[in-house]
C-alpha cells in the first residue's frame, strides 16, 4: 500500500513538494525503507538519487535525512561533521553522549561499513586534549551496568576532590567518572555530590572546566539525568533569538521521532512552557522548509501537542 501510494509522486513530470511530504511523514522509517527498495524493483532506478535531482534547499536535507535508516542517519552525521575543513563539534557531543553503548556500538560498524573509515581515527585525527579523550572513552561503549552501590559516595568525593576542593581542576578524574559509569549510576552520584558539596554537578563543571571539554561534560551530565530533556534543550537553543540552527532541528527531530520524541515535546514544554510544535511554528520563513517536515514528523501529530 505505501509504494502504490508512492507511484504519483515519482510517476509524473515536476516534483509535488506536499505529496512528498505527506507520504514520508505519514510513513515509518521502515516503510520508507520497503518503499525504496519497491521503487527500484519496478523502475530500476534510485529513489534517493531521484529525490536528489528533484529537491532543494532544507526541504531537500531532511527528505534526504527521513529516508535513511536511523543508524546510517547517525553515521552519516557524524562524518559530515568530522570530514573537510574544520570539525563540528556540537554533532560529535550531542550524538555521542545521547546514544546508548547499543547504539554507539551499531554506529561505529555502520561507519566503517557506509565510509571504510574507522570512526575512533577520524575522532581522534581532529580532536585533541581531554575533548578528544572523553570522545574515546564514549566511543569504547563500555560503559559499567547498574548502580555499584560501594562507589557512589567515593565517585561523589572523587568529582568534589577533582574540583572544587582543590585549586586547579583534575579533569581525568571528571572524565573517568561520567564517561564510564551507567547512567543510573551517575544519578546516584550526583544526588550524592549535591549533599557533599552543596552544588549540582553542573554547576562545578561549569566552573571547573572550559571549552568543548566542558560542553561534552555538560552533555554527559545532562543525558545521564534524562536524554530527552538534553535533547529538548538542544532543540530549544537552535531556535532561540533571531536565526535558527536548521541543521541541530533537523537531525534531531529526525533522529528521535520513532524513539523518543513524545518525552521530548513533552520535557519541553515542561521545561519552557511552551510547546515544541508552536515554537517551530513561529521560526522565521527561513526555516519554514524545516517547519513543513518537523512539524508533520510521524512521532509529533499537531493533536497531541494541543493535549499535552
Amino acid at each position: 500500500a505505501a509504494f502504490g501510494l508512492s507511484m504519483p509522486v515519482w510517476g509524473l513530470p515536476g516534483t509535488d513538494e506536499a505529496a512528498i511530504l505527506q507520504l514520508v511523514t505519514s510513513r515509518s522509517n521502515a516503510q520508507r525503507q520497503q518503499i525504496k527498495a519497491a521503487y527500484k524493483t519496478l523502475y530500476g532506478k534510485d529513489l534517493v538519487h531521484d529525490l536528489k535531482s528533484e529537491l532543494s534547499g532544507k526541504f531537500e536535507k531532511l527528505i534526504l535525512a527521513l529516508m535513511m535508516p536511523p543508524v546510517i542517519y547517525d553515521a552519516t552525521e557524524l562524518r559530515n561533521a568530522i570530514k573537510g575543513a574544520g570539525t563540528d563539534e556540537k554533532v560529535l557531543i550531542e550524538i555521542l553522549a545521547s546514544r546508548t553503548p547499543e547504539q554507539v556500538r551499531e554506529i561505529i560498524a555502520v561507519y566503517k561499513r557506509e565510509f571504510d573509515k574507522n570512526l575512533e581515527d577520524d575522532v581522534t585525527g581532529d580532536t585533541s586534549g581531554y575533548f578528544e579523550r572523553l570522545l574515546v572513552i564514549l566511543l569504547q561503549a563500555s560503559r559499567q551496568q547498574g548502580v555499584d552501590a560501594g562507589k557512589v559516595e567515593q565517585d561523589a568525593k572523587d568529582l568534589f576532590a577533582a574540583g572544587e576542593a582543590k585549586v586547579g581542576t583534575d579533569e581525568e578524574k571528571f572524565i573517568n567518572i561520567l564517561g564510564n559509569r551507567s547512567f543510573e549510576h551517575l544519578r546516584k552520584v550526583f544526588e550524592a555530590y549535591m549533599k557533599l558539596s552543596g552544588y549540582e554537578i553542573e554547576e562545578s563543571i561549569q566552573r571547573e572546566t572550559s571549552g568543548s571539554l566542558r560542553s561534552l561534560l555538560l552533555a554527559v551530565a545532562k543525558c545521564a539525568r534524562s536524554v530527552p530533556a538534553y535533547l529538548a534543550e538542544c532543540l530549544y537553543h537552535s531556535m532561540k533569538g533571531l536565526g535558527t540552527d536548521d541543521h541541530t532541528l533537523i537531525r534531531i527531530m529526525v533522529s528521535r521521532s520513532e524513539v523518543d520524541m513524545l518525552d521530548i515535546r513533552a520535557q519541553f514544554r515542561r521545561m519552557f512552557a511552551k510547546s515544541l510544535h508552536h515554537m517551530i511554528s513561529v521560526r522565521p520563513v527561513t526555516s519554514s522548509d524545516a517547519h513543513k517536515c518537523c512539524s508533520e514528523t510521524p512521532a509529533s501529530p499537531d493533536v497531541t501537542d494541543q493535549v499535552m
